[in-house]
């Protein structure tokens, strides 16, 4: 994610006990070690005291605010700084380098329907590869599909696997699924050495196309995508903003229109405390068995009694999946002439 600082004024407190501190249990990750590089004045807005300011270049001019109760964790790992606080509306809130990556109230919008918009395309999906998500969302969904035996995650950041589990465990409960095996490091670099066909689908969880997610935007990444993937095989990649990002849209869409020689389509979602309101995804598949990412041919039991994940569904339903793909006439026109 963006590294530009949000500019801050605020003497919140640094921890608020767990009930797991209070009842005297160790804690995963640590909150009292912090550099100045991640002090409280990295993140809160000077506008209006207390309230965390989403700033970005990816964004200018404008910026979502939340109000701030308690900042949980502050922290920077090899690759960026990581923030968790207690919000006023939307629970806990997981921020790497200043910009929110979910929030206990709406993440389902996001990890329900970045899972099962390519996993309900195809019947009977069995090896899945996630790249990012290491929060543990993603693996959360892709559990609740009874027909995969393998699901593979490749995070490159552990101090994102550590602070969501400590403090999403509702998210991080993915990785207690035994078909789960997880890979800390470079995304790019795994699948450069995945032999060509291993996966039904691979789901590429990442933030924005600044810092260490920048390569997984970029044509030769996509291509690496495309030999892991089995003959009809799908990806479903996060896509930006239509109303932000048409640019990098339409780059992408160009990209996956060369290499992937299935169906390429873009599909979006609703998403509160992300910028704009909404995110959308690219859904692309390998030439092979047609998929029609449209209409999904493969339920997912919806109450959550034939998965071990118990939660229900909150977002996903077969009739928002073909909605998915229901597109404003200025996104449609440009990716649809990009697509052909």
């Amino acid at each position: 994610m963006a590294e530009e600082g949000v500019v801050v004024g605020s003497d919140l407190g640094v921890k608020r006990p767990r009930e797991n501190e209070e009842n005297g249990a160790s804690s995963v990750v640590s909150t009292e070690a912090m550099d100045t590089e991640t002090s409280t004045n990295n993140h809160m807005s000077s506008v209006i005291p207390g309230w965390f300011s989403e700033i970005s270049p990816m964004w200018p001019g404008e910026a979502h605010s939340l109000k701030v109760e308690k900042i949980l964790f502050q922290g920077k790992s090899d690759f960026q700084n990581v923030m968790v606080f207690q919000s006023s509306t939307y629970g806990k809130v997981l921020v790497l380098d200043g910009v929110i990556q979910l929030t206990e109230r709406d993440e389902c919008a996001y990890q329900e329907m970045i899972t099962h918009l390519p996993l309900c395309s195809i019947p009977n999906p069995k090896k899945v590869l996630v790249i990012g998500g290491g929060d543990g969302g993603v693996l959360r969904e892709v559990a609740r599909h009874s027909s995969i035996e393998k699901i593979d995650i490749c995070e490159i950041d552990q101090m994102v696997i550590d602070v969501s589990k400590q403090f999403f465990p509702e998210v991080a409960v993915g990785y207690d699924d035994p078909r789960v095996t997880l890979h800390v490091g470079d995304g790019v670099a795994f699948l450069k050495a995945v032999p060509e066909g291993t996966y039904d689908a691979v789901i590429v969880d990442s933030s924005d196309p600044i810092g260490p997610a920048q390569e997984l935007f970029e044509k030769p990444f996509f291509e690496s995508v495309a030999k892991a993937l089995r003959p009809g095989g799908v990806v479903c990649t996060q896509a930006e903003s239509i109303w932000l990002h048409m640019n990098i849209i339409e780059g992408i869409v160009e990209n996956c229109r060369q290499i992937f020689k299935g169906s390429v389509n873009y599909a979006w979602t609703t998403v509160p405390t992300y910028p704009s309101g909404m995110i959308g995804f690219m859904l692309c598949s390998t030439e092979g068995p047609p998929v029609d990412f449209k209409h999904p041919v493969n339920p997912i039991d919806a109450d959550g009694s034939q998965s071990k994940i118990k939660v229900p569904l909150k977002f996903y339903n077969s009739e928002i999946h073909s909605a998915a793909f229901c597109l404003p006439s200025f996104a449609k026109k440009v990716i649809e002439s990009k697509a052909k």
